[in-house]
């Protein structure tokens, strides 16, 4: 059950990270935050990034083999880096309608799994 939530908290995570790096975008493009010094944007990122740590730290905590989880240290940054790429790609797909994905994406994700692969071995 650990290594489900950890992936679970994992997804969560990135959520908020994707938001927090990339939501002011999104702001902009609606006119909602043109106006907002570089420190206004810069806050409003880490008050959203304040939920994302509260999401990614536990779950390197559950899910690393030193605490009783089923993932090495390199095996975590491999499923964070994966989810961290899925959920970018949804959410810019979502949000950022304009965004496209290409045949180099797809090679590239190919490439991510295979990295994950790698890692289990």
């Amino acid at each position: 059950m650990n290594g489900i939530y950890t992936i679970l908290l994992l997804i969560g995570s990135n959520i908020f990270m994707t938001l927090a790096w990339y939501g002011h975008l999104k702001l902009q493009q609606m006119n909602i935050s043109n106006s907002w010094p570089l420190l206004g944007v810069i806050v409003f990122s880490w008050a959203i990034a304040f939920f994302e740590y509260s999401l990614q730290v536990p779950a390197n905590k559950i899910g690393f083999t030193g605490n009783g989880g089923p993932f090495t240290l390199m095996q975590l940054k491999v499923i964070q880096e994966v989810i961290s790429l899925v959920v970018f790609t949804v959410i810019a797909g979502v949000l950022f309608q304009g965004e496209q994905l290409h045949w180099n994406h797809a090679v590239a994700f190919l490439c991510l799994i295979a990295a994950v692969y790698f890692v289990f071995l």
